[in-house]
């Protein structure tokens, strides 16, 4: 140990810079470095393929462009972790939603690298402690971190359950209209997010294959509802409105900016709901084509309901 520890000397002081090295190590040791490093390395490799010539990102499509948006996105979360280490929660956080959006969204998460650089940058992130607080031991922060990828693993890599429920049926046995409604709502956000899987709902026209999404609770900001069923056109509006207990909605078509950030656009035959959704998702600019839903409980702030006769 002795002679390691003069070996270790002697390297340092032939090394050039030694003040700007004390510096640096002295900056890293005062943020998580080495998760927004990971974060930086995550997001550079999901830009690797779109980065190429354009015949190239075009044949890509969607891929493409949701990989270079989310790609630059966590290499932003790994500079913010280095520049501001006190919101590292939050930061991690969002980090965590979007690596596991892009295996969804990219080429299956930068075949896996990009995505798993990610989760691993985002735990360590969430998990890591000023120096004045590591003597105390590990927190509930540090625990979580480390249980975080294990979590996560398995949630993705369980097999899915069977989702090809009956929806539930009202009064008249038809409890979908044949053209679902549009939705618009400039703030979603939900409690408890899960994804439900693709099941089918009986309407006067035959069945109609929907997303599922199940949640706890929802609040929606500037809700406007329009039906599309070629007579008079009904809208219902609200400046809020809230659903709570047993929250279903039936889809088929979802899309919305995640996190404000990126936008994305769901649907049963399209791009696929990630089967695990981190806490405080929420979703803005929401367009979204509603078959059914179905709440214990539904609160409007400021209802108003119109009618348009055809033709007019």
């Amino acid at each position: 140990m002795l002679l390691s520890g003069r070996f270790t000397t002697a390297v340092e002081r032939r090394l050039p810079f030694p003040e700007r090295r004390r510096a640096f190590w002295a900056w890293r040791r005062t943020r998580p470095f080495w998760a927004g490093l990971l974060l930086v390395l995550g997001g550079a490799e999901l830009l690797v393929v779109p980065l190429s010539p354009v015949p190239v990102l075009v044949s890509l499509g969607l891929g493409g462009l949701a990989a270079l948006g989310i790609g630059l996105a966590l290499i932003v979360a790994g500079v913010f972790l280095w520049c501001a280490p006190s919101a590292r929660h939050y930061v991690s956080i969002n980090a965590l939603i979007l690596s596991v959006l892009s295996f969804a969204a990219t080429n299956l998460g930068g075949f896996l690298v990009g995505m798993l650089l990610g989760v691993a940058g985002s735990a360590m992130g969430f998990g890591w402690t000023p120096a004045e607080r590591r003597e105390a031991g590990p927190g509930p922060s540090r625990t979580l971190s480390v249980a975080l990828p294990f979590v996560l693993a398995a949630a993705v890599g369980a097999p899915a359950a069977d989702h090809a429920e009956a929806a539930p049926r009202g009064a008249s046995g038809i409890p979908a209209a044949a053209v679902p409604p549009a939705v618009r709502t400039s703030l979603f956000a939900p409690r408890g997010f899960a994804f439900g899987g693709v099941t089918q709902v009986p309407t006067a026209k035959g069945p109609l294959k929907v997303l599922v999404l199940k949640m706890g609770s929802a609040s929606l900001k500037d809700y406007r509802m329009t039906t599309r069923d070629g007579g008079a056109e009904l809208s219902l509006g609200a400046r809020t409105l809230d659903l709570s207990g047993d929250v279903t909605l039936y889809l088929t078509k979802f899309s919305g900016c995640l996190e404000g950030l990126l936008c994305v656009t769901f649907s049963p035959d399209g791009l696929p709901v990630p089967p695990v959704i981190p806490p405080f998702v929420f979703m803005t600019d929401v367009h979204a084509e509603q078959a059914l839903v179905t709440s214990d409980v539904i609160g409007a702030d400021g209802l108003r309901v119109g009618v348009t006769p055809p033709g007019a």
